[in-house]
């Protein structure tokens, strides 16, 4: 598949139809977030996954809608800070950017190999933390189930370019 064919097939999944994820696909997903460009090459995050059956209730105090369980898996992007590349001039730290990119090759990846994906950032961080059992310098940055669609997409709202492109006189 074509790139730009690709972004353009991509959507958010918000219905399941609970098949298991084939273990190469999983892996072909986990690699395209391995392979992720990130700041000086550090790679400051993790994947966990997490397998939903028989802890659809634990899984749902990250994030209460009813479809976010329905997949086989639920895939959480982590940053490390400690492990990141910091810019000079102003202390920024680029994790949460870094595994926000890892997150994009993840996504893009799964629709690639014929599953859904939808990327939750409204998750409650506290119960994240809790039920990924994360150390102290760990951020949890994003969720997304994983799965094969059970709903069809709709068509893509967008600002024009206009509006998101600005040339410099």
């Amino acid at each position: 598949m074509h790139f730009q064919e690709l972004i353009r097939k991509r959507y958010s999944v918000r219905a399941y139809d609970g098949r298991p994820v084939e273990e190469e696909k999983l892996a072909r997903v986990l690699e395209a977030a391995r392979l992720a460009p990130t700041a000086a090459n550090r790679q400051p995050f993790r994947v966990v996954v997490l397998p939903v059956k028989g802890r659809e209730t634990e899984l749902g105090r990250l994030y209460g809608r009813p479809w976010f369980v329905q997949a086989p898996l639920v895939l959480a992007v982590c940053a490390v800070p400690a492990e990141s590349w910091v810019r000079k001039y102003d202390g920024w730290s680029a994790a949460e950017v870094d595994a926000a990119i890892a997150m994009t090759h993840l996504v893009l990846a799964a629709a690639e190999e014929g599953l859904g994906t939808c990327w939750i950032a409204a998750f409650d961080p506290k119960a994240a933390r809790e039920v990924l059992e994360l150390p102290e310098g760990v951020v949890p940055v994003a969720f997304t189930p994983l799965g094969y669609p059970a709903d069809s997409p709709q068509p893509k709202k967008r600002r024009p370019l206009s509006e998101i492109v600005r040339d410099l006189p």
